[in-house]
């Protein structure tokens, strides 16, 4: 009885593999198998099933699906065959499982293929991304140079906080001094200066951690203010801080 007219040709769909690998992994997989301990005879029988399905479908075997399937064969020949009384000399290569090479080629490949995969993903990830041009970047605080950071400042610092002596055990005196008042005798003397003070100059000879503390966050006020400006007339030279004139 033929095909009735009208009727769209019957199409069989084969999947298509990279390699026997990845044949053998599929069928692994679809049939649910211990990878590490794989049922040699159900897996070769399936493979050769494929084989024969691509042959009757005038399909192309590559050379590598051919050499596959002689392994396969060869290992289920070996594990038919009776084992001999265990000797002294034969225990060592007797331990050895002919699917051991098999196995660990295919652990292998599944690793690479699942990292694949997940390149892919990201790829497809990325594609859906898409990324503002660059816009123009935010502006210097005001009184700093452009060359020079916030980092910069602390860095600073620390180098005279580090050069301290240390002090000697005393009887603590309370300070007076507020940071307001040390923004004016900081501003008094940048006025009085035309070439700007270091900030070993700014400190003078007071120059306990207490001090070096209200100092660096009066300098810190004053830029903020607008009211000096911080430059650094050398690469990797002192930073020198200068009266900012009313514009």
């Amino acid at each position: 009885m033929g095909r009735p007219e009208g009727d769209p040709p019957y199409q069989l769909h084969l999947p298509v593999f990279e390699g026997p690998l990845d044949l053998l992994l599929h069928l692994i997989q679809r049939e649910q198998l211990n990878i590490y301990d794989i049922p040699i005879a159900l897996v070769t029988e399936q493979y050769l099933t494929y084989l024969a399905t691509m042959r009757e479908l005038n399909l192309d075997v590559a050379s590598e699906f051919l050499v596959m399937a002689a392994t396969l064969l060869a290992i289920k020949a070996r594990m038919l065959l009776p084992k001999p009384e265990k000797t002294e000399a034969d225990e060592e290569e007797e331990a050895l499982d002919p699917r051991q090479a098999l196995v660990e080629s295919l652990i292998e490949y599944r690793r690479f293929k699942e990292a694949s995969a997940r390149l892919k993903e990201l790829e497809e990830q990325q594609v859906l991304r898409f990324w503002r041009p660059p816009g123009e970047l935010p502006p210097m605080p005001p009184g700093i140079s452009p060359e020079i950071t916030l980092n910069d400042l602390v860095a600073a610092f620390r180098q005279v906080v580090e050069s301290l002596v240390p002090e000697e055990p005393t009887m603590i005196k309370r300070d007076e001094v507020t940071l307001r008042d040390r923004m004016r005798q900081v501003l008094r003397r940048l006025a009085s200066s035309k070439r700007g003070l270091t900030f070993g100059q700014i400190l003078g000879p007071n120059r306990s951690r207490l001090n070096v503390v209200i100092s660096f966050l009066a300098v810190l006020e004053l830029i903020r203010l607008r009211r000096v400006i911080v430059q650094q007339p050398m690469p990797f030279g002192e930073m020198i801080v200068y009266y900012r004139h009313a514009e």
